[in-house]
């Protein structure tokens, strides 16, 4: 029987805890909150979008980082590996849009009560308010850990659950870099991902708080199209967000943190051009002795006509029948190609998660033991992997702490 130190009480820590004590070790989870799953419980807006429902070539695609060394992990430990095990301690799930999983309750306080009825059940040792500031080590051998108040602790392994550095209120402050890096580790460098966007056009502004369904993206550098996707985004006080928003971040962050990018947003991506000058015909026909403000009113929602009748450069109060074919077609290429300038990306304390982390080329991608250091093992988000949104990012840090706990 070993004695394993598990540093953070995570989403990553508490499942590793239980696979571990389960296998008949001592674990001590060190959690430097007053609780354990603060982030966790705030996942998916309160509701724990803890997997995704989908097939494993999917799994694999919607991992933006480093996917192949996920390979044996999420083989290991798959979603539906998951879905059973949360269904096992007595939450009940289901699966909505995009195959996201959910307990069924809509509360992520389930999810957490879950694993600490499984963490307590097979007697793992939680110390709360136990701040870790060193990780001790012996010719390249583990050897317990050092808490703030100076107090050492020994082990035989030591599992670095720490998180990375998004949502720092919740204790994600970037422990784990700094452990690994004076341990010998490399560490990637670490940026905001599935994060909004900064938008320079003043307009939205004026759209703050609208949400729009079924739209379709494409960003780009100069001609070079990036990314391109259709879904759900919204328009806040900075500039956008959203779904498809954040999706596109992990895409494309490496490079809106560098540079600026264009947006183009199309409003109505089911209809050609053609077919959206004929509708726009019809309106007009319809209304043909009305304003032009009047006559588009059906084609946006509220908020967001004002917004469009002043960028397309029409007279608002020109009458329909006046309009030019010129003039027209220059607002229905608009609706097809709204184009705002993407700035740079929020920061940390919007981030979902982040980017960057311990290099997995110096992690055994078996059982996330270090290459370095014997007994050391880096699980979660403190490694160099990310996902799209969707539950992709939790079914990491479930896999990596499967991998780890079941190992030791």
């Amino acid at each position: 029987m070993s004695k394993i130190l598990i540093i953070g009480g995570g989403a990553a820590g508490m499942m590793a805890s239980v696979f571990a004590a389960q296998k008949g070790h001592e674990v001590h989870i060190f959690e430097k909150n007053e609780k354990t799953g603060k982030k966790l419980y705030i996942t998916g807006k309160g509701r724990c979008n803890l997997t995704n429902a989908c097939d494993m070539d999917t799994l694999f695609a919607s991992v933006c980082t480093n996917e192949k060394f996920l390979y044996s992990a999420f083989y290991g430990f798959t979603n539906e590996d998951v879905m059973n095990f949360f269904e096992k301690a007595g939450v009940a799930l289901k699966a909505e849009r995009g195959g996201r999983v959910f307990p069924a309750s809509d509360r992520a306080a389930d999810v957490l009560d879950a694993l600490r009825r499984c963490m307590k059940k097979s007697g793992v040792q939680v110390h709360l308010h136990s701040e870790v500031t060193d990780i001790l080590i012996e010719e390249n051998q583990v050897r317990g850990i050092r808490l703030s108040d100076g107090k050492e602790i020994m082990g035989d392994a030591v599992f670095t659950a720490t998180g990375g550095l998004s949502y720092a209120s919740t204790g994600s402050t970037g422990d784990g870099f700094r452990f690994a890096k004076k341990l010998g580790h490399k560490v990637n460098p670490c940026q905001p991902s599935l994060v909004p966007f900064n938008i320079r056009e003043a307009f939205v502004k004026d759209l703050q708080g609208l949400s729009l369904k079924n739209v379709e993206i494409h960003i780009r550098k100069g001609k070079k199209e990036l990314y391109r996707e259709f879904g759900e985004m919204l328009f806040t006080h900075f500039g956008v967000s959203g779904p498809l928003i954040l999706t596109a971040s992990s895409y494309v962050g490496k490079l809106a943190a560098k540079q600026e990018l264009i947006l183009a947003l199309d409003l109505k991506p089911a209809l050609t051009l053609e077919q959206l000058d004929q509708r726009i015909l019809r309106d007009f026909a319809e209304n043909r002795n009305k304003a032009f403000k009047n006559a588009v009113s059906g084609l946006f929602p509220a908020k967001l006509t004002p917004v469009m009748i002043s960028l397309g450069g029409i007279d608002p109060d020109k009458k329909v029948h006046e309009i030019s074919k010129e003039e027209r077609q220059r607002f229905i290429r608009l609706i097809k190609n709204l184009e705002m300038t993407v700035t740079g990306l929020r920061g940390f304390e919007e981030a979902i998660i982040t980017r960057g982390g311990v290099s997995v080329k110096e992690i055994n991608p078996s059982n996330m033991e270090s290459k370095l250091v014997s007994g050391l093992y880096f699980i979660g988000e403190v490694l160099d992997l990310d996902a799209v949104t969707g539950g992709f990012n939790l079914q990491i840090a479930w896999s990596t702490a499967y991998a780890a706990g079941n190992a030791v």
